[in-house]
């Protein structure tokens, strides 16, 4: 699934006005994670504080009755993508770090961690991970090699 241009403009906006709740002039929010339940059989995304107390929603369209067996990768990686594009906005939020921005199925079950917000940790996508266990055996096996 290509997402459209509408698509990113509605997860620009959703990840705005997440921003909104947690100012960054105001004092900070201690949360742990931001949820993100997305629903693939309406294309709700719903952002949910730790209590589940809603932060926001909108409804994607592109996603309404969306049955590709690869919605949830797919919506991870566009979801990703945008909170990426919007990290300054979002490390800056008045939420105690670290917290993290979690995606969720419309069950309630965790299917990805997207971000982490921390002054000391920075989580690594596993596409850029992709194949480093060989790699380093690789490095290995030429070290004891001498």
């Amino acid at each position: 699934m290509k997402e459209t241009e509408q698509t990113i403009q509605q997860l620009g906006r959703a990840i705005r006005k997440i921003a909104e709740k947690f100012p960054q002039n105001e004092e900070a929010t201690n949360l742990t994670d931001i949820h993100l339940r997305v629903s693939q059989d309406t294309g709700e995304l719903m952002a949910l504080d730790d209590d589940d107390n809603e932060i926001t929603r909108c409804v994607i369209e592109q996603w309404i009755e969306n049955k590709d067996d690869d919605f949830y990768q797919e919506v991870e990686r566009t979801l990703r993508s945008e909170l990426n594009r919007q990290k300054e906005t979002i490390e800056h939020m008045s939420v105690l770090k670290p917290y993290s921005f979690v995606l969720e199925d419309d069950d309630r079950e965790h299917v990805a961690e997207l971000y982490l917000v921390d002054d000391e940790t920075v989580i690594i996508d596993k596409e850029l991970m992709a194949g480093l266990d060989e790699d380093l055996d690789h490095f290995l096996d030429d070290l004891l090699k001498d």
